[in-house]
């Protein structure tokens, strides 16, 4: 009598489902230069902006030089990590953080909010975003100074004093005028409405 040899169970494993990670992944490496968000659990994809957000972005980092040194680096496009849902991440236009800062990535590239100073936003496309969702994460994420370059509304909106999950503090500034960030990380730099708004000095505020 002939015996037949056990037959193995094959399984086929399971695919993990993909997950707003995966999928913002995916979004970066099919349309470069679009800047891909989780906020508040959803996916965001911005077009790249038009060339005066750029020379407002150049403007800012230059006047920002001063913090890029020893102790802090002033950084563009970098990953914040967010504490407002579980894939949840931030890609501010500017961010002041501390100098040590490879040694504080977090999860999908992104570093600990904890080591971040100053994030500036200026508004594009994804209006709604910076001016409505940024601000809530942000102060969630304990950021102590956010800077809002509104080209939308014309002005430049700093806020500051996060506590219980939004800012506490906030100053509007219109074209022509200067300001000072809060706090003595930049003790006595001078800002330019124009520079962030990325307008040409003494153009219709309109």
């Amino acid at each position: 009598m002939t015996i037949a040899p056990e037959r193995q169970a094959h399984t086929v494993p399971r695919e993990r489902p993909m997950g707003l990670l995966d999928i913002a992944e995916m979004v970066y490496r099919e349309f470069p230069g679009h800047r891909v968000e989780v906020l508040a659990g959803q996916l965001t994809v911005t077009p790249p902006a038009d060339p005066p957000h750029g020379d407002a972005l150049t403007d800012l980092t230059m006047a920002l030089a001063p913090l890029h040194g020893k102790e802090t680096r002033v950084i563009q496009a970098v990953g914040l990590w967010l504490p407002t849902g579980n894939d949840d991440y931030a890609v501010p236009d500017l961010a002041v953080v501390d100098a040590d800062h490879r040694e504080h990535v977090v999860r999908f590239h992104c570093v600990d909010p904890a080591i971040c100073h100053l994030v500036v936003e200026i508004t594009s496309s994804n209006w709604a975003d910076d001016t409505v969702k940024k601000p809530t994460a942000y102060a969630r994420a304990g950021v102590p100074v956010y800077v809002v370059g509104d080209r939308r509304q014309g002005e430049v909106i700093v806020l500051s004093e996060p506590r219980g999950g939004e800012y506490r503090a906030r100053a509007a500034y219109r074209p022509g005028e200067t300001f000072t960030l809060p706090g003595d990380l930049a003790e006595g730099l001078v800002l330019e409405v124009d520079a962030v708004l990325g307008r040409e000095p003494g153009a219709d505020a309109g």
